[in-house]
């Protein structure tokens, strides 16, 4: 089945001439009419448009044209800006809004080829670990549709592991690439923060935010990290620095690398199966040549604390332009401060109202030094425990989440609770390194996926896209699919 093609197995039968753009953007979409009913990883495609899109690569094929993405459908997370599609963040509050442009990363997209097609069903503004918080409902996890998907990228991640597309696109502010990836047993990678413009990507946390792919290999990741990354004269915090060929990286050979293994990471909260698979992980690493190495980060108990001060002090400034005034819905009132409190009333669910809430409290008067200035410090403290493993280590190697996919529901009620869901995932946003999740496993009863976390130094992915690359080459989990 042409959807279930990775980029580089479609790249090449669309060179070859074997199948054309247009049959593998139909049999994607074939399968979202197939299956979508029941996961729910789209708020909607425009099927024509696609069409559109794949006939002018074919046309670009037969003429000889060469390009990384040229024919392959990629779908979009909610909270990226294309132009002419509806952009709603999985919010009532942006009501009908149509993006008048294109994200960076969605120009570069386009410009290597690719078939930028629909909008991902996400946690309302990337806030969650479930996808529970969209406006439009919950995403469903593809391999048990009782459970989540992850989040805040529920749809990014089930449409790829649903064959619904070749790749996606998501954000990742606490973990919102890699966290949905491990628990719907897809790559997910979150690269070094600058290394993508997020210009036009609808900030939640303008520190913590990067923009990375979902794929079903490791090599595509490594393509569309090549293709996205870059300095954007746009996006002040991109980095200028050279963007080299990821793919060239990925030669199976790691011998003589090390890997770090933190002890802070093994804790009484993980789940007895995810820790087998993440040990026979580590295993599988040191038969292939990797040295383990045991590192300490010693400020990781407070990760989660300081994230979600960072974090929610970001999005309620962030968030302040929703104001009923400017663009999307509008409730009226007698004046604008009733306007304002009705329309963000009326169009955030409780889970943005909570952040809002709490962000504007820790940068309130008074309580700034307290805590928002106390969170930066330990941040950097954060930051320097690291920095100061990666003079030992080429990676670190950790679970991507404490246990596999949960009910939906299961935490709805316990915001503390779905928060711990992150916590091995944090960190890395707020040191800004890179991290990519890949498949190390399934739990035996239910069967569902497993995520190992691989973790680099700022800009080294060409050496964590290796690491990854040899181990998901030389076990099996990536090949398994579900059977929705």
């Amino acid at each position: 089945m042409l959807n279930q093609l990775t980029i580089s197995e479609l790249n090449a039968k669309l060179t070859r001439r074997e199948v054309s753009a247009r049959e593998t953007t139909q049999a994607c979409l074939d399968q979202i009419q197939r299956v979508d009913g029941k996961i729910h990883a789209f708020l909607s495609h425009d099927d024509a448009d696609a069409l559109a899109q794949a006939d002018a690569a074919d046309k670009a094929i037969a003429a000889g044209e060469q390009k990384p993405l040229l024919g392959v459908p990629i779908a979009v997370k909610d909270v990226l800006a294309v132009k002419g599609q509806p952009l709603n963040c999985a919010s009532k509050i942006l009501g009908n809004f149509i993006s008048p442009y294109d994200a960076t990363a969605i120009e570069k997209l386009k410009a290597a080829g690719a078939i930028v097609f629909g909008r991902l069903n996400m946690d309302e503004f990337a806030m969650g670990s479930s996808t529970e918080n969209s406006a439009f409902g919950p995403t469903k996890n593809p391999w048990d549709i009782t459970r989540i998907p992850g989040g805040s990228s529920g749809g990014s991640a089930a449409a790829v592991a649903a064959d619904e597309c070749i790749a996606s696109l998501g954000s990742d502010t606490g973990g919102s690439i890699r966290q949905p990836a491990a628990l719907c047993g897809c790559v997910g990678l979150k690269p070094t923060y600058g290394r993508i413009s997020r210009y036009g990507l609808v900030a939640f946390a303008s520190s913590l935010d990067q923009i990375g792919p979902f794929t079903k290999d490791v090599r595509d990741a490594a393509t569309l990290l090549g293709v996205m990354s870059g300095v954007d004269p746009r996006d002040s915090t991109s980095v200028p620095q050279p963007v080299p060929d990821y793919t060239r990286a990925l030669t199976g050979d790691i011998r003589g690398m090390k890997l770090g293994l933190p002890k802070e990471y093994m804790i009484g909260g993980l789940d007895a199966e995810v820790k087998t698979s993440v040990d026979e992980a580590v295993k599988k690493f040191q038969a292939l040549g990797a040295e383990i190495v045991e590192i300490s980060l010693p400020h990781t108990d407070y990760a989660v604390a300081t994230y979600y001060i960072i974090a929610t002090a970001e999005a309620s400034a962030n968030l302040a332009r929703f104001d009923g005034i400017r663009y999307g819905a509008r409730v009226e009132g007698a004046d604008p401060i009733e306007l304002y409190a009705k329309t963000r009333g009326a169009g955030f669910g409780s889970e943005v109202k909570r952040r809002i809430i709490l962000g504007t409290y820790v940068l309130s008067s008074g309580y700034h030094d307290a805590y928002y200035l106390h969170a930066q410090k330990v941040r950097t403290l954060i930051r320097n425990d690291f920095l100061k493993a990666f003079e030992k280590v080429d990676a670190i190697v950790t679970p991507t989440t404490p246990t596999a996919a949960f009910k939906i529901g299961e935490k709805s009620d316990d915001p503390l609770q779905m928060y711990l869901s992150d916590i091995f995932t944090i960190s890395c946003n707020l040191a800004g390194i890179c991290g990519v999740s890949v498949p190390c496993g399934f739990t035996k009863n239910p069967k569902l996926p497993v995520g190992l976390q691989l973790l680099g130094q700022p800009f080294g992915e060409e050496s964590l896209l290796k690491l990854a690359h040899a181990y998901e080459q030389a076990t099996p989990w990536h090949k398994e699919k579900t059977v929705i």
